[in-house]
């Protein structure tokens, strides 16, 4: 196996429910990837579709733009994959079946013709889009095992956690964010879109506030840290640019298993950042030697109900902070 996995993430601004645009600039990156001898390529979230103005359309309006994983854009992507010897991954609305119900769905497709499908687990886009229930990780040609969570699924950490548990080395991390009208005083704020229209006239304005506490500085309060502490390489992709009414941030960069920015752009335009992943470093990494070291009979309270648990919609959009006290800490009584 080789131990150098050459790896890509995108950053793209998608037209609003321009299958087709979004699917050629899709296949531009994919075929600039694989002429680069890149192995995975990840491009963000519900690129397909564009993401935020997708609350604004009606529940028939999102059918008739879901797709199953079978559809055409993901048969597409599958058949460019086989073509050309690469993983690409690439995010859509997805409409089951069976049932109908819709998903902020990801895809990965592999070049022997497989392809994975991740169904985002904390979805609130919309009431009309459900969230998943199963993690999703797989093995590759190339001897890596593959996580895929989306957006805010990486927001907590026991996502992550289970990923890694389930054996990824690494973790394919799709997003649309930045820039978000965030509730907490000390989070990310919008960023001007006149920013973001003068940016050929003026790009170091743009990508200061790229690089501030609405993109790059509130991303490395956390997302370091996921792949530190569970020894995963992993791979953020986002978008950048207009997003119905707000300035997604871009950054896309790739970290190695000890949370280290192997490569990363702060560029307001679509692009391309790649990096060897070193999967030797993953065994004995400290994350991945701390996991040997749990000790599940204290766990648990990951487990337990505390009454306040909310839908992923109603605790992203809520004003309102939990009520209820927590349980007792192991050893006390309720009435210590």
């Amino acid at each position: 196996m080789d131990q150098l996995l050459r790896c890509a993430s995108v950053q793209f601004e998608p037209r609003p429910d321009d299958k087709g645009y979004n699917l050629a600039r899709v296949e531009h990156f994919v075929r600039e990837a694989a002429a680069d001898g890149v192995r995975l390529v990840v491009l963000p979230e519900m690129c397909l579709l564009g993401y935020w103005h997708l609350r604004r359309h009606t529940p028939d309006r999102l059918r008739e733009l879901a797709e199953p994983s079978t559809g055409p854009s993901v048969t597409h992507v599958r058949r460019l994959a086989m073509e050309l010897g690469i993983a690409a991954g690439l995010g859509f609305l997805e409409i089951d079946e069976t049932d109908g119900r819709l998903y902020n769905s990801y895809a990965v497709c592999l070049p022997d013709g497989r392809v994975h499908c991740h169904r985002k687990l904390h979805a609130f886009e919309h009431e009309a889009i459900s969230s998943g229930d199963h993690y999703t990780v797989f093995d590759t040609p190339w001897g890596a095992r593959v996580g895929i969570l989306i957006c805010w699924d990486n927001n907590l950490v026991e996502n992550v956690r289970a990923t890694a548990l389930l054996g990824a080395s690494i973790l394919v991390a799709p997003h649309q964010t930045g820039g978000t009208a965030s509730r907490s005083p000390h989070a990310m704020r919008p960023i001007p879109m006149p920013l973001w229209e003068a940016r050929h006239r003026d790009p170091a304005a743009i990508e200061a506030a790229f690089r501030g506490e609405s993109g790059r500085a509130w991303l490395m309060r956390w997302l370091p840290a996921r792949a530190h502490d569970n020894g995963l390489a992993l791979i953020f992709s986002n978008g950048v640019g207009r997003d119905d009414d707000e300035v997604r941030t871009g950054n896309a960069m790739i970290l190695d298993p000890y949370g280290r920015i192997l490569t990363e752009t702060c560029a307001a335009e679509d692009t391309m950042v790649t990096a060897d992943i070193d999967l030797s470093l993953i065994p004995m990494s400290t994350g991945r030697r701390w996991l040997k070291g749990r000790r599940p009979a204290l766990y648990d309270i990951l487990t337990h109900h505390f009454g306040d648990e909310r839908p992923p919609r109603t605790a992203r959009f809520s004003t309102e902070p939990p009520t209820l006290e927590p349980p007792p800490a192991q050893g006390e009584s309720a009435s210590t």
